[in-house]
């Protein structure tokens, strides 16, 4: 469970393990990727409003690393415009503020109860495919083996084919906004990327848009 404000954390934790759930809770962004990214949870109750990286932004990380636990977004924020934005991040579900425990409790069973086949279908861009809850990737079906960091970077580029993605794009979805190190980052992985995906088949999709950043080509 994500939730900033203390009070309301400490009720919803109380709330939940009376349920029966076993809860671990955190107040931050942060903390929150940390967290999932480091433990299979059965759900997230994920609060949209917390100390950056927001709500939105944590669902999107944990999307683009291959992490599928179901996310339940609360927030008091319950415009149209909102519920589209949690959706199209990658959450299964979306409970504005206020809410009866009822509810919360009748969601999150329906959300535990979905089988691992309503997880998302494999991703694919020309003869590149890449399923995100097997976490693999295949090339004109031969198989590529990725670190978590380069299958993150590849996921973001599948999604958005033959878009530019700029750099800060990019290090805004798969680094933390606090990342302090070498400035090209971004460049070393998409060489990483280049070096398993498009070398070995004498293949060019990774194209390099100077002055604006990279783009992955779907023929």
């Amino acid at each position: 469970m994500v939730e900033d404000e203390a009070k309301m954390a400490d009720l919803l934790e109380r709330a939940l393990q009376r349920e029966g759930y076993a809860v671990d809770s955190v107040g931050t962004g942060v903390d929150a990727l940390w967290l999932a990214s480091e433990y299979d949870y059965d759900a997230i109750v994920l609060d949209v409003m917390i100390p950056a990286p927001d709500g939105f932004e944590v669902c999107r990380r944990l999307r683009a690393e291959g992490r599928w636990a179901p996310v339940l977004l609360l927030t008091a924020r319950d415009g149209v415009d909102d519920r589209v934005e949690g959706l199209d991040a990658g959450a299964d579900d979306y409970l504005p503020k206020p809410f009866t425990f009822a509810e919360l409790y009748a969601r999150l069973r329906a959300l535990t109860r979905r089988s691992a086949s309503e997880r998302p279908t494999v991703v694919v861009v020309g003869d590149l495919e890449l399923d995100p809850a097997g976490h693999t990737v295949s090339r004109g079906g031969t198989g590529v083996e990725l670190s978590a960091k380069e299958f993150a970077v590849l996921h973001l580029f599948m999604r958005h084919p033959d878009e530019a993605l700029t750099r800060t794009f990019i290090l805004e979805r798969v680094w933390d906004f606090a990342y302090d190190g070498t400035s090209n980052i971004v460049d070393v992985y998409v060489r990483y990327l280049r070096d398993k995906i498009d070398r070995p088949f004498d293949r060019a999709s990774l194209e390099t848009l100077r002055g604006v950043g990279y783009r992955l080509k779907s023929d």
